[in-house]
């Protein structure tokens, strides 16, 4: 696996959903390679300190603004 992989394959593996071949190829990149493993811990900080947090509420204009943009990227990408 590469660092691409890793990225892709980021939230299987820290949801523990990953089979036993690709979360082994992943830990052995990770053993190599110091980017990624920051990315992993970093990433595995976050959902850990925002994990028992409440919801918060966007202001209306900045979910607006989220929604036009996904519907945005959604038509470019359907292109």
């Amino acid at each position: 696996m590469n660092c691409d992989g890793v990225i892709r394959e980021i939230s299987n593996y820290l949801d523990g959903e990953l089979d036993v071949t690709r979360k082994q190829h992943l830990e052995f990149h990770l053993a190599t390679c110091k980017e990624c493993t920051l990315i992993i811990d970093q990433t595995k900080m976050t959902v850990e300190l925002f994990c028992n947090e409440e919801p918060v509420e966007l202001p209306q204009d900045v979910r607006s603004r989220l929604h036009e943009t996904l519907l945005r990227k959604m038509k470019e990408k359907a292109v």
